[in-house]
């Protein structure tokens, strides 16, 4: 309890995007003017006594000549970075008497003090909103550029604050002052974003391809990884970018993750603070590994791994990339999840994200089935398709090789393309039945279901599973294998909207799953069904264009 030249108030501690709420407490005795600041803080955290000191004068408030004593409590939790300046700033005027210190013991002080008295913007203020709320706090006070993310929390007041002066007045009751808001570089940074917006794009655009666009769909309706091997200008990029156009809206509780990730990123749009579409992620192969996984020294943060978390990362030119950042990629996979580990810390960062890879077949780019302007050697070659290794590649589900297009192919599929709106409305319906099927459990597309499940609960009795357990046996394919060939078998189905799998569907994603080329008859099957199914009208204007 708060006594005579005692205050207390609370911030919040993150650590990745998980958060602790710290109490600050401020005490003033008599003795010669200093300030000390208990409680494991890091460098940031310890000069905030020179920002706190000029940001109260500056102000036009007295900074108490006293002995002041600031502890930050946990006392073992180390604390870093600039959130504590607010609370240190209040507790301490309340220590002093110029607040109620009554009004400041029940409230999350969360901002960085500019010299002039100014409550700058800070990353993380939505994951430290959410920590607050989940400790039972009800009430916090954030920067006024950070208000929008903190207000997406849901039964929790938000106090936006423009200026130290403009907290007092609300904690004092007074007259809010007129002060005009400051476009700071940070608030500039904060409405930039490292998310292209790729939902725009229509699938109908990438003609010819009638298998890698059926991948792709599969892909999107099971959460399944993807792999998409041939030459330039065979439509790779072209179908990875419009993968995220398939997928539906994210539920609130995901929403509310993802755009956590982001702001502790400080890469949250202070204008539209949640994220309600799926990330897409397309780091360059030249990126650094903190970059793709995440990193730093005293403040850890997200990488695109993290950033692509309930969305996709498309990892063009994969075996580009530096070795070390493939397998990188490799346990978080399994996982769905990343922790960066330092000599002081750790963190943990969701990252549940779906991975796309593209590759050429070989250095050149033009090792396929009708080329023959390849030059490179096999044993070039070899060591190209190494790059990306057998342990990564075994836990992609879907592999298909894209060759180019040809005329013919062309101008047929204009027949039996479809929209990226059609195509989308098919996964939701294969995504509602995923979700019914796996209700009352923590799974909610095949993808994410373990192996044991699906050999107990949601058996696939077509008779062609039987050719699986020959191909194990015979070590043509892991168990992994298997149990992504089976994911994809009730995927398929979902999509077919049939109860369970058969063994068409077996077949079709053991193709899938494999390196080599799918049966063209399934597909020609397939092709003639959508086009029986297209209106003569519409089979008449082809004919004739």
């Amino acid at each position: 309890m708060a006594g005579p030249g005692l205050a207390t108030t609370f911030s919040v501690a993150l650590n990745g995007v998980h958060g602790e709420v710290v109490e600050v407490q401020a005490t003033i005795r008599s003795g010669l003017p200093c300030t000390t600041l208990a409680g494991l803080p890091d460098v940031a955290v310890t000069e905030a006594r020179h920002r706190c000191r000029a940001a109260v004068v500056n102000s036009g408030l007295k900074w108490p000549e006293q002995v002041l004593v600031v502890g930050l409590f946990p006392a073992s939790l180390p604390k870093t970075g600039t959130m504590y300046d607010l609370g240190i700033a209040l507790a301490t005027l309340a220590a002093a008497g110029t607040l109620p210190a009554g009004d400041i013991a029940s409230t999350v002080m969360l901002g960085e003090l500019a010299l002039d008295g100014r409550v700058r913007s800070l990353p993380g203020i939505l994951p430290a909103t959410l920590a607050a709320q989940q400790q039972g706090v009800s009430r916090v006070m954030v920067p006024e550029a950070n208000a929008a993310e903190a207000q997406i929390v849901p039964d929790m007041e938000v106090v936006a604050v423009r200026s130290l002066r403009h907290a007092v007045a609300v904690l004092c009751g007074e007259e809010i002052p007129d002060e005009v808001e400051t476009f700071t570089l940070l608030e500039a940074r904060q409405a930039w974003t490292s998310l292209r917006c790729v939902d725009d794009l229509d699938l109908v655009d990438v003609l010819g391809q009638v298998e890698a666009r059926h991948c792709v769909e599969v892909a999107a309706a099971g959460g399944h990884h993807l792999l998409l091997e041939g030459p330039p200008g065979a439509g790779k990029t072209m179908l990875a970018e419009r993968l995220p156009g398939l997928l539906p809206d994210l539920l609130l509780e995901e929403s509310l993750e993802v755009s956590g990730i982001h702001s502790v990123a400080g890469l949250l749009s202070r204008h539209a603070p949640l994220i309600v579409r799926p990330p897409f992620l397309d780091p360059h192969h030249t990126a650094s590994s903190p970059a793709i996984v995440g990193g730093g020294g005293k403040v850890l943060r997200p990488g695109a791994l993290s950033l692509a978390h309930r969305g996709v990362l498309f990892m063009d030119e994969a075996p580009e990339f530096q070795a070390r950042i493939l397998e990188a990629v490799r346990q978080p996979l399994e996982s769905r999840q990343v922790t960066i580990s330092r000599s002081e810390r750790s963190a943990v960062f969701p990252a549940a994200f779906q991975l796309v890879l593209a590759a050429n077949p070989c250095p050149c780019g033009y090792d396929w089935s009708t080329s023959d302007r390849c030059e490179c050697t096999p044993a070039a070659k070899r060591r190209y398709r190494d790059r990306i290794s057998g342990p990564v590649r075994d836990r992609i589900d879907i592999h298909r090789r894209v060759n180019p297009a040809r005329r013919q192919e062309l101008h047929d599929d204009l027949l039996v393309a479809e929209t990226t709106a059609t195509v989308a409305a098919r996964v939701r319906e294969a995504r509602a039945r995923q979700a019914h099927r796996y209700r009352g459990t923590r799974w909610r597309r095949n993808a994410e279901v373990p192996g044991s499940a699906l050999r107990s609960r949601w058996l696939v009795r077509a008779r062609r599973v039987a050719d699986l357990e020959d191909q194990l046996a015979q070590g043509r394919l892991s168990a992994r294998g298997v149990d992504r060939v089976l994911r994809l078998c009730w995927t398929l189905a979902d999509l077919a909207g049939r109860a369970e799998p058969d063994d068409r569907d077996v077949e079709m994603a053991a193709g899938m799953h494999g390196a080599e080329a799918l049966r063209l008859d399934s597909w020609q099957r397939e092709r003639d069904t959508r086009q029986a199914l297209r209106p003569a009208d519409d089979l008449d204007a082809v004919g004739r264009s």
